[in-house]
Formats: C-alpha cells, sequence, structure tokens
C-alpha cells in the first residue's frame, strides 16, 4: 500500500519562508510526476507546482519565483520552497504522486494535508 506523508506545514509572517516536504513509501515500482496542490477555505484546490521524474518543472504563475519545487529520487521524496510568503497563499497544501505500482499500472496518490498559514 502505497502512502504520502507531507510535513513541514506551519504559521509564518507574510515575507516567510516554509519548505515542505512528502515522502512517499510503501510498494512501488516507479514514480513519475510528483507535484504540490492547494486548497484555500471555499476555493477549489489548485496546482501550485510539479516535477517529473527527469527533474522538468512547472509553476502556477501566482508562485512563480516565490517557490522551488525539487525532489530525491533516491528517498522517493518531493520539497516544496516557498519564499515571500504571501496572505494569499495560505491553504491546506497537498501532495500529488503518479505512481506506478507495477510496470503496467499507475495510480495518481494523494496525501492527507499539510495546513500553512501566513500571518499579515
Amino acid at each position: 500500500q502505497v502512502q504520502l506523508v507531507e510535513s513541514g506545514g506551519g504559521l509564518v509572517q507574510a515575507g516567510g519562508s516554509l519548505r515542505l516536504s512528502c515522502a512517499a513509501s510503501g510498494s512501488m515500482f516507479s514514480i513519475n510526476t510528483m507535484g504540490w496542490y492547494r486548497q484555500a477555505p471555499g476555493k477549489q484546490r489548485e496546482l501550485v507546482a510539479t516535477i517529473t521524474r527527469g527533474g522538468s518543472t512547472n509553476y502556477a504563475d501566482s508562485v512563480k519565483g516565490r517557490v522551488t519545487i525539487s525532489r530525491d529520487n533516491a528517498k522517493n521524496t518531493v520539497y516544496l520552497q516557498m519564499h515571500s510568503l504571501k496572505p494569499e497563499d495560505t491553504a491546506v497544501y497537498y501532495c500529488n504522486s503518479d505512481i506506478q505500482t507495477t510496470a503496467w499500472t499507475a495510480y495518481a496518490y494523494w496525501g492527507q494535508g499539510t495546513q500553512v498559514t501566513v500571518s499579515s
């Protein structure tokens, strides 16, 4: 059974920084694209950033220049380094990974979410 466990959320003042981590564990053949999404109260879940196994990245326009996504394939872990945080970044942040459990089967897995709160 595959699990994604996030850590690193918390309360930070505007302009501050946070680093989120998400570790995948369980029976996995390969991990493809990994990413972070967020959901603010009353809003739909939205993409923050994604990274392929080869390291190609994609960012939402709202976070470009303030956020860096990276991964450690040896540790099955994806990171989200956030700088210059704004109150509008307040949300529950979810890790998402496209994981092959066999050579022929892949599923999208989600973490449980970690709260990021940015105070003004």
